[in-house]
């Protein structure tokens, strides 16, 4: 009898451990889900609301006014999905940023905003970031970077004639030096053959026009209706010195007040408002200072990745710290061939001759410095500044200028057609809207099965 007992008591005990658990998983809910699926990826509604805090901390730091709720999230995610499309093609290519590399870019940052490390996190603290978070975003803006770079720089070229018609239209034109903070507002149009699309898209950028005249502030407009892919900081394109400026925008920007939005203008991409935010400058020097420069280039390619190419330069930064011949180790080993059999001398260098994050590294370094190993759009390189002079501004230096001014004009127009390629021919599925919003199958059709769509705690 007393075992009988005994037995019914842990029966019912097991009973009400079962109900108790079961009623724990019904009221356990998911901590994360996933909101949009991208090719092979997928976005998580953290990294969404993560996104969204540190965008609306940087508005807030700029005081610009935010848009609805619903609205900056559809910006942010947008943004996501553009980004998710790119790091999975940076993925397949083989990319890889380094520990030392990105401990390199984010002291750079700080260095170049006047801070320290730790003034630094106190900065990106006030975002919403902490150290770490923001190390992953500049990894993926870094990956994102060169990704652009591989696959929109075959896209453009310049000739000769388009560089002495450049220089032919500027002669006579008197350089103030002064730099224009350029504003961009664009109201894209994906099939200029539809002309219901066309009208609707001009009249909604005159709209927006109209209500930034009427005292609407332009990055407030810009966060919450630009297509733009600088949307969410504003609209803000940098500063730009007027040999800089889009084509689009050369002959309007210098007749505009700082504030006064542009008349709608219309591009390939659709219809643009541009303005001016600020101004500063107004004396050009006649000197620029060259540097003698020689440096060591390795190339990823199709029989070399990107971690390969980084493994082979940090092997012949080695060998020249340990005394090695620079020009021995250029000749055997560069992928600059005219440069590499010179022992990789590049002569007298100006400033605007090379590409951002060569001229960057060429400012910093000192005279006999080995500097690097550095990443260009090129691939990795080492250089070494052998000397430094002032020099007359010449003609050679002008075509170099207008060589690249030609070409970061006809970069951004192929940027943004490359991006708007990539999205069309992408496979997108947002969950929680119908099948004709949210879907956008690219050339590969239908993904097979869907990644779990939920994260439970465990």
């Amino acid at each position: 009898m007393k075992a009988s007992l005994r037995l019914c008591a842990r029966v019912m005990v097991l009973l009400m451990l079962a109900v108790t658990a079961q009623n724990a998983l019904a009221e356990r809910k998911p901590l994360d889900s996933v909101i949009a699926i991208v090719d092979d990826s997928v976005i998580l509604q953290s990294e969404l609301d993560s996104r969204v805090r540190t965008v609306k901390a940087r508005l807030n730091a700029q005081g610009t006014s935010l848009p609805p709720q619903s609205v900056l999230e559809k910006r942010v995610l947008d943004q996501l999905i553009q980004d998710s499309i790119q790091l999975q093609m940076a993925d397949k290519m083989g990319m890889r940023i380094s520990d030392n590399e990105l401990n390199d870019t984010m002291q750079s940052i700080a260095k170049r905003n006047g801070y320290t490390l730790e003034q630094f996190e106190d900065a990106l603290a006030s975002e919403g970031l902490t150290y770490r978070e923001a190390r992953e975003q500049i990894r993926r803006e870094m990956l994102i970077s060169r990704v652009q770079q591989r696959r929109v720089d075959s896209r453009v070229r310049v000739t000769k004639r388009e560089v002495d018609n450049f220089l032919q239209a500027q002669a006579g034109r008197e350089k103030s030096g002064e730099e224009y903070l350029l504003g961009n507002i664009l109201v894209a149009v994906d099939d200029f053959n539809d002309t219901e699309e066309v009208d609707a898209a001009q009249a909604k950028a005159e709209k927006l026009r109209q209500e930034i005249a009427n005292g609407t502030d332009f990055k407030q407009v810009a966060v919450a209706e630009s297509d733009g892919s600088n949307a969410l900081d504003g609209g803000v394109l940098g500063w730009r010195t007027e040999n800089q400026l889009p084509s689009l925008v050369v002959d309007v920007v210098p007749d505009l007040e700082v504030g006064q939005p542009s008349q709608v203008l219309r591009s390939g991409s659709g219809f643009h408002i541009v303005t001016v935010l600020d101004k500063r400058g107004g004396d050009n020097g006649k000197l620029v200072e060259q540097s003698k420069v020689r440096h060591i280039l390795i190339r990823p390619s199709d029989a070399r990745t990107d971690a390969q190419a980084q493994s082979l330069i940090n092997e012949i930064y080695d060998k020249l710290k340990n005394g090695a011949d620079f020009a021995a180790l250029a000749k055997e080993y560069s992928d600059d061939s005219v440069s590499g059999s010179d022992g990789g001398n590049l002569g007298w260098v100006s400033p605007g001759e090379m590409v951002p994050a060569f001229e960057q590294a060429m400012k910093e370094a000192k005279v006999g410095e080995l500097k690097g190993p550095f990443r260009s759009r090129f691939g990795w390189h080492i250089l070494q500044v052998q000397d430094r002079r002032q020099k007359d501004i010449g003609d050679k230096l002008k075509e170099n200028e207008a060589r690249q001014v030609l070409y970061r004009r006809k970069y951004e127009v192929e940027l943004q057609n490359w991006l708007r390629e990539i999205r069309e021919e992408a496979y997108v599925d947002i969950k929680g809207q119908d099948d004709d919003n949210a879907q956008a199958k690219g050339k590969g059709g239908d993904k097979p099965g869907n990644p779990q769509e939920s994260a439970d705690a465990s």
